[in-house]
């Protein structure tokens, strides 16, 4: 390597690198790596291609483009990733954050309606506060988001996973909402079906049950990218030996758990709407009902209302 190189050059050198490798969106991904080592936005480094960078400086951007290259995802990284307009903490304890992901917090905020709003628009008195939980929380996208848009919200925010608790509990200080997110370590909802075995008082029932729960079947490891295969979670990627297991356990907890007129929104998985659409038809519980697609036309978020 060079004792200097100017920016040109190494993001010239990085995308090839990346390319050879056959990282996909390799020009993006050497971007966001030299603009982390730089501390640079991408502007800068358009504007300033001559400008050389210090030799430290540069060995760090090569050692992290063979990393990207052998297969780390960029998030992991850059310890970063942008989510509902918001920069999210990332670490290989969590899933990174998808932009799909986000038509849950749409879909939500949608059924919500003027309840989502911190003042009624009519009378300007405050709206009554809402109780809102988001299971499997990961770096906490969702919970925090919904905090971001919901100041009247108080959050529970559960996962099996202490360490990806650690990394929620950073997301939600770093936002300012510290004080409205609460966290638990468990298994779904069940530390607080364990406060309320029958559904517990009305005071204590949900207005609001999201999650972005795993979902791939097992058997489908082996065709998953290799950057999510090998460093991402397994606990927060893979659902079962079906992919579908969870969602039986997450309806019915939600069931017991949100107040009549309740709204539950979950994520759902490839080929999983079928599934959970089954299972509601089963119960009288439900009203409400449907599935919105992402922007490629996939089922994408399961929505419902609690009788």
């Amino acid at each position: 390597m060079k004792a200097t190189v100017d920016v040109r050059t190494a993001l010239k050198e990085g995308m090839a690198l990346l390319r050879d490798a056959r990282v996909a969106s390799h020009t993006l991904a050497a971007e966001l790596l030299l603009m982390h080592v730089l501390g640079r936005d991408r502007t800068w480094l358009y504007t300033h291609t001559e400008e050389a960078i210090e030799p430290a400086a540069a060995e760090n951007y090569f050692g992290l483009v063979s990393q990207r290259a052998a297969g780390e995802p960029t998030q992991y990284l850059t310890g970063k990733q942008e989510f509902w307009g918001l920069e999210f903490e990332v670490t290989p304890a969590v899933l990174i954050p998808r932009p799909e992901t986000e038509h849950v917090v749409e879909v939500a905020l949608e059924r919500l309606g003027s309840r989502g709003i911190k003042i009624d628009m009519v009378t300007g008195a405050p709206s009554p506060g809402l109780r809102v939980a988001d299971v499997c929380t990961g770096s906490g996208c969702l919970a925090v988001a919904l905090a971001y848009e919901l100041p009247h919200a108080k959050i529970i925010a559960t996962d099996i996973s202490g360490a990806a608790l650690h990394v929620a509990r950073r997301n939600a200080t770093r936002h300012g909402v510290a004080d409205r997110v609460h966290y638990n370590e468990v298994d779904l909802l069940a530390g607080v079906l364990d406060e309320n075995p029958s559904g517990g008082n009305a005071g204590q029932l949900f207005d609001l049950i999201v999650s972005n729960p795993p979902y791939i079947a097992q058997s489908d490891a082996a065709e998953l990218p290799r950057e999510v295969r090998e460093h991402e979670p397994h606990v927060a990627l893979f659902g079962g030996a079906s992919g579908i297991e969870i969602y039986a356990r997450l309806i019915e907890q939600a069931g017991l758990l949100l107040a009549p007129g309740g709204i539950l929104v979950l994520e759902l998985g490839y080929n999983s709407a079928e599934h959970v659409l089954a299972l509601v038809a089963r119960q009288a519980a439900w009203k409400k009902i449907a599935v919105t697609s992402d922007l490629a036309g996939i089922p994408r978020v399961f929505a419902a209302e609690r009788t």
